[in-house]
C-alpha cells in the first residue's frame, strides 16, 4: 500500500483569473447591451459595417483585414459603448502575439485603373499646320525681298553708301525673356469656392489607404496614397472619408488645416461639409 496523495488531490488547480476574464468581443457586446444600443446603432455611429460588428463580438477579427485595422475597430467600438479602449487593445495584443511593429497600411481594395484610349495621329491637323507654315514662310520671304529692293533704291538716289546707312541705323536689341516665376501659384485649396466643400488629403509622414465619396455615395477615390502624394476632392455639399492609417495623413478642409491628433495605425471615418472646420 502506497502512502501519499490520492489521484484526485494531484489534479491541477484551474486558474480562476483566466476563467473570470471575459474576451474582447464579449466585453464589447456586454457594454453595448448595457448602454441600450443595438448593433445597427453602433454601426451607424461608427460606420463600421454590421457584419464586422457581429464578427468582432463573436471574437472573430478576420473580417477586419489585419491587426492594424482590428485594433482601430476595437478602439472605435469601445468609445461608442463607453468603454476604455486601452485594456481591450492590450488584451487583444496579448492574445494575438503582441503588438505588431508599425507597418504601412495596405489598401483594402485596389482602385480601378482606367487605361487611356489609344488614338491615332491626327493627319488633318498636321496637314493644316504644314500649309499654314508654308504660306507664312512664302509671305515673309516676299515681304523681305520687297523691303530690300526699296532700301537699295533710296540709298542710290541720296548718294549714301550702304555701309553708312547700316552704321547709322540703331542696332536692335533682343530683350531677355522674363525669368519664370518661382513663386507657386495659389493652390486649389486656397481658391476653394465658398459654395462647395474642398478637402485635400496629403501623406507627408508615410502612406495610407484612403476612400473618398461625395454626398451621393459616388466613389471619388479608393486606393493607396503614397508618401509625399496628395489628393484633392470637391463636392457641392459633403465629402465622406475613410483613412486606413490616419497618423500618416494631413487634412486641409476649405483652405484650413485640421489639427486633430490622429494616432498611427488608427482607422478614421470623417465627414466634412461647406461649413467646416467649425470655428471654436
Amino acid at each position: 500500500m502506497s502512502i501519499g496523495n490520492s489521484p484526485e488531490d494531484e489534479r491541477p488547480i484551474p486558474d480562476e483569473s483566466q476563467e473570470a476574464r471575459i474576451s474582447v468581443g464579449r466585453a464589447l457586446q456586454q457594454a453595448r447591451i448595457a448602454a441600450g444600443l443595438t448593433v445597427d446603432d453602433v454601426s451607424s455611429a461608427t460606420r463600421v459595417r454590421i457584419a464586422i460588428v457581429h464578427a468582432m463580438e463573436a471574437d472573430d477579427f478576420a473580417p477586419c483585414g489585419g491587426d492594424v485595422y482590428a485594433r482601430g475597430h476595437i478602439r472605435t467600438l469601445a468609445k461608442a459603448v463607453h468603454l476604455d479602449p486601452a485594456p481591450l487593445i492590450a488584451q487583444y495584443d496579448a492574445e494575438h502575439g503582441g503588438r505588431p511593429a508599425p507597418t504601412p497600411a495596405a489598401p483594402l481594395f485596389e482602385a480601378e485603373r482606367i487605361r487611356p484610349e489609344r488614338r491615332g495621329p491626327n493627319w488633318t491637323a498636321a496637314m493644316v499646320a504644314a500649309i499654314v507654315v508654308v504660306i507664312g514662310f512664302v509671305g515673309f520671304t516676299a515681304l523681305k525681298s520687297g523691303s530690300g529692293a526699296n532700301g537699295s533704291k533710296t540709298q542710290v538716289a541720296e548718294g549714301t553708301s550702304p555701309s553708312a546707312t547700316r552704321s547709322a541705323s540703331p542696332t536692335p536689341t533682343k530683350g531677355k525673356p522674363a525669368a519664370p516665376s518661382t513663386e507657386p501659384s495659389d493652390s486649389a485649396i486656397a481658391a476653394a469656392p465658398q459654395d462647395k466643400v474642398t478637402v485635400q488629403v496629403s501623406a507627408p509622414n508615410g502612406r495610407s489607404w484612403i476612400n473618398a465619396k461625395d454626398h451621393n455615395g459616388r466613389m471619388l477615390f479608393d486606393g493607396l496614397l503614397k508618401k509625399g502624394e496628395s489628393k484633392t476632392f470637391q463636392d457641392s455639399s459633403k465629402i465622406n472619408l475613410i483613412l486606413g492609417d490616419a497618423g500618416a495623413i494631413e487634412l486641409y478642409v476649405n483652405g484650413k488645416k485640421i489639427d486633430d491628433k490622429f494616432q498611427p495605425g488608427a482607422v478614421e471615418r470623417l465627414t466634412y461639409t461647406k461649413g467646416d472646420p467649425v470655428a471654436g
